[in-house]
C-alpha cells in the first residue's frame, strides 16, 4: 500500500489531513471524535490572552447553493474562540496525552508584543506540537488601519514574525496568511525574512453574502443588520491554488493548505502546486468527520494510479508547467471534439457557443452538436459548460 505519510516543520503526519482553525476544533469531545475517525492532526480554533472580548454575534453562518442544490460556498461572521488561552492549552494538554501519535497544533492571534509572546509560551508549555499564528483576521490594534488584518501591512508581518520567533523555543512557527494582498509572495517572504518556519495559505476571502429580497437587508441578518463574512468552500478553491502555488513557486517556503478543499480530488491538487498538507473545514462543518475515509481511499487510489510510492513524490509536480502568458506555447488554434456516445443533447453548448463564443456548433434534427472546424478556435466555452463529464474536450486542430 502507498505510504500516506507526509513530514511539516519535521513533524510527520500520518496522512495529509487536517482539521483547519475552526468550530470543530473548539471543542475536546468533537476533537476527539474527529481523531479517532482517522484525521492525523488538527489546528485548535484561534485562541486569545485570558480577558479579550470575544463578542459572538447569531447567526453567524450562511450559505450559498448552486441551483438550489450543492453547497458550494459558507460565509461566517464568526471571531475566534470564545475560550481563552488557559482553557484551550488544558485540552491541546489532554489531547497529547490521549492521541500522542496526532499532530495538535495551536492557533493564536495577539493584540501586541506581549500578548502573543505570552501565547507562544503557553502554548509550547502546553505541549502544541507547533503554532499558527493567524495573520489574516481583522485586528486593528496594530499599526495605523483600524479593522485591517495584519497580514495585510508587508512591515508588521516582518516585525510580529521576529517576536513569535524569539519567544519560539520548540514549536515550528507557521503563518497564517490572507489572499487579501497585492502580492501574496511579498507576504510570505516578509516571513521568511524574519525566520518564521512555513505558511499557513490562505484563510477565506472577505464577501457580502447576499441580500434577502423580501425584507431588501442583507444576509446574515443579525438584528436587521449585516457585516462581512469570511468566504470558504469550493468557491474559493482556485485562488487558494494560485495562492500556494505562488509561495511555493517563488519562496520554497512549507506551506500548510487551506480554504476551498472539499474532496480528495482538491486535496491532491494542493499538494502538487506544493501544499505539504491540506487543512479542511467548511466541508467537515456541511458532511462529518467521516470524509477521512473518502480522503484517504480516494488519495490510495489516486497513488497507485499513478504509481507514487509517497505522498513526497509528487508534492509540488504540477508547479514546473505554470508559467506567465507571454511564455505559454504558440499554438494558433485548437478545436473542440463532442464524445456524441456521452452527449446528453442538453443544448448548452450550443447556446454558449452561438450567443458567447465563436457561433462554430450546431445542431442537427436530432438535437446532436457538431462543430465547424472553420469557425471553431478552441476557446474551451464549450467544455466549460458541458454538465458530463469529458465529454468535450480541446486539442490542436490537425486536419485528417
Amino acid at each position: 500500500m502507498a505510504d500516506m505519510r507526509t513530514t511539516f516543520c519535521g513533524i510527520t503526519f500520518e496522512n495529509p489531513f487536517v482539521l483547519a482553525a475552526a468550530p470543530p476544533t473548539d471543542n475536546l469531545e468533537m476533537l476527539r471524535r474527529g481523531y479517532e475517525a482517522g484525521w492525523a492532526g488538527a489546528v485548535m480554533k484561534t485562541t486569545s490572552v485570558p480577558g479579550t472580548p470575544v463578542p459572538l454575534k447569531y447567526p453567524m453562518l450562511t450559505g450559498i447553493t448552486h441551483e438550489g442544490r450543492r453547497l458550494f460556498a459558507m460565509g461566517n461572521i464568526d471571531l475566534i474562540s470564545e475560550h481563552h488561552a488557559d482553557e484551550v492549552c488544558e485540552r491541546i494538554a489532554t489531547l497529547k496525552r490521549e492521541f500522542p501519535e496526532k499532530v495538535t497544533i495551536g492557533s493564536i492571534m495577539g493584540s501586541c508584543r506581549d500578548d502573543w509572546e505570552k501565547l507562544v509560551w503557553m502554548m509550547e508549555e502546553a505541549g502544541a506540537d507547533a503554532i499558527e499564528c493567524s495573520f489574516s483576521c481583522p485586528q486593528g490594534t496594530l499599526g495605523s488601519k483600524p479593522g485591517a488584518m495584519l497580514g495585510q501591512d508587508i512591515g508588521l508581518v516582518r516585525e510580529v514574525t521576529g517576536w513569535i520567533k524569539g519567544a519560539a523555543k520548540r514549536c515550528p512557527v507557521v503563518i497564517k496568511l490572507t489572499p487579501q494582498v497585492a502580492d501574496i509572495v511579498e507576504a510570505a517572504s516578509a516571513v521568511k525574512a524574519a525566520g518564521g518556519d512555513a505558511v499557513c495559505a490562505s484563510n477565506t476571502i472577505p464577501s457580502l453574502m447576499g441580500i434577502n429580497l423580501e425584507t431588501l437587508r442583507p444576509i446574515p441578518d443579525v438584528g436587521g443588520m449585516t457585516s462581512y463574512s469570511g468566504l470558504s468552500g469550493p468557491a474559493i478553491k482556485p485562488i487558494t491554488l494560485r495562492v500556494i502555488a505562488e509561495i511555493a513557486r517563488h519562496t520554497g517556503m512549507q506551506i500548510t493548505g487551506t480554504g476551498g478543499a472539499s474532496t480528495w480530488q482538491d486535496a491532491v491538487e494542493f499538494l502538487l502546486v506544493g501544499a505539504r498538507n491540506v487543512q479542511f473545514c467548511t466541508a467537515v462543518m456541511k458532511e462529518g468527520f467521516r470524509i477521512i475515509d473518502h480522503l484517504k481511499d480516494g488519495l490510495l487510489s489516486f497513488m497507485e494510479r499513478h504509481n507514487f510510492e509517497k505522498v513526497e513524490d509528487f508534492i509540488g509536480y504540477s508547479l514546473k508547467f505554470i508559467t506567465t502568458h507571454d511564455r505559454l506555447p504558440g499554438i494558433s488554434k485548437g478545436l473542440s471534439v463532442i464524445d456524441v456516445k456521452k452527449c446528453i443533447r442538453c443544448g448548452l453548448c450550443y447556446v454558449a457557443c452561438l450567443d458567447g463564443g465563436h457561433m462554430a456548433i450546431e445542431m442537427d434534427k436530432k438535437r446532436r452538436p457538431h462543430v465547424d472546424r472553420e469557425k471553431c478556435v478552441g476557446c474551451g466555452l464549450c467544455a466549460a459548460v458541458c454538465p458530463v463529464s469529458d465529454c468535450i474536450h480541446i486539442e490542436p486542430d490537425v486536419e485528417e
